[in-house]
């Protein structure tokens, strides 16, 4: 990969970091419910309009929607909501790369091989130590939730691995149509109508000026410039070469969080976060490809969770 290539990986990443700082200011206006149909609906109106369908099943699609879109935002949203510290939040939802080996080979009987499993090992052991420090902290439910939004993440990734999308971009844009109705029924029942529209009377203030800017950043920087950027790399690099770059996103989100808004990590946090990235990394090494295998042949690197 050229070096200006690798640089726009570093870039990537730096904007997915940096997006659960922006999901955190939105989280001070809005109720996380509510916040999630917001962001999809922004994000759908412009797709409907103007992003081309892309041509999978409908199935895959509601599926990737209802597994990346709804079921992981929601509990990543609520985690945060309750609690879970930025930079750590963005370090346990990786655990949704060792949750898709896990699932694939358990509904789809794809193969994993036995680095991958050590990699999953590890990447537990990494994964009990972080949840043992939040449960010292008192704050294991909001760890909870994010190793739930992770497994919604891993299903989001078995979906859109079986629609195979020709342009994985589409898929991404798409996903958003699938999300604010469900999450609008979310936010009735669980917020109710009297916080819901607190909220959007309070978010015409100028106090909400973050929380909006937090949204903007998450809709435009975080999905159109991150995810098309990816998925440019992706169209030109093996998704192995690609892949590994992702895990600067959970370094960037605690650092970045702890920089602006003092959370820092405890020393078993960062040694569990330190073993947790060296697990997904290990997970991610796949089995020597043919060479005469093309690139379109090769398997698509999932876009990161959270972003």
């Amino acid at each position: 990969m050229p070096v200006r290539h690798r640089l726009i990986a570093v870039a990537v990443a730096v904007i997915w970091g940096v997006n659960f700082l922006a999901i955190h200011s939105s989280l001070g206006s809005f109720p996380p419910f509510l916040l999630v149909a917001i962001r999809f609906t922004l994000l759908a109106i412009p797709t409907l309009l103007l992003v081309p369908r892309p041509q999978v099943p409908l199935r895959w699609l509601i599926g990737y929607g209802l597994g990346f879109g709804v079921a992981q935002f929601t509990f990543l949203y609520a985690g945060m909501a309750a609690g879970m510290p930025t930079g750590l939040a963005s370090l346990v939802l990786q655990a949704s790369g060792p949750f898709t080996l896990v699932l694939g080979a358990l509904l789809l009987s794809e193969k994993v091989h036995r680095l991958q499993w050590v990699g999953i090992a590890v990447a537990v052991i990494g994964m009990a130590l972080v949840g043992w420090s939040r449960a010292q902290a008192a704050s294991f439910v909001p760890f909870l939730l994010l190793l739930l939004g992770a497994v919604g993440g891993a299903f989001g990734n078995l979906s859109s691995r079986l629609a195979k999308p020709p342009n994985p971009l589409h898929l991404t844009m798409w996903m958003s149509v699938v999300v604010p109705v469900p999450m609008l029924a979310l936010s009735l029942i669980f917020e109710g109508p009297a916080q819901i529209g607190a909220a959007l009377t309070g978010s015409l203030s100028a106090a909400a000026a973050p929380a909006w800017l937090g949204l903007v950043y998450t809709c435009l920087i975080g999905t159109v410039v991150g995810s098309g950027l990816w998925t440019w790399l992706l169209a030109r690099h093996p998704a192995g070469v690609v892949a590994p770059f992702s895990m600067l996103v959970p370094v960037v989100g605690i650092l970045t969080a702890a920089v602006v808004l003092g959370e820092w990590p405890s020393w078993l946090e960062l040694l569990g976060g330190v073993i947790v990235v060296g697990g997904v990394l290990i997970g991610a090494i796949r089995p020597p490809v043919p060479a005469a295998q093309s690139l379109e042949t090769q398997p698509i690197a999932a876009q990161p969770s959270g972003v």
